[in-house]
């Protein structure tokens, strides 16, 4: 199960880099969440992806500044 998570681990370091932590973390989870319902990692990942509008999610505040 560890090494299932390894990639995601990974994403949210280099995501936290370029778009914050706070929207890395909420990623994170919804890519866990869906994984966790049954989906591989690159279909909860491009889901999540699909759910995000300017690199944020509906109602998400750009806690970045």
């Amino acid at each position: 199960m560890v090494r299932d998570l390894n990639p995601l681990v990974d994403y949210a370091i280099e995501e936290g880099r370029t778009v914050g932590l706070r929207h890395a973390i909420m990623e994170v989870m919804l890519i866990s969440y869906l994984m966790g319902m049954g989906f591989d990692y690159n279909t909860a990942y491009m889901t999540v992806e699909s759910w995000e509008v300017n690199e944020r999610f509906p109602g998400e505040y750009d806690y970045r500044y």
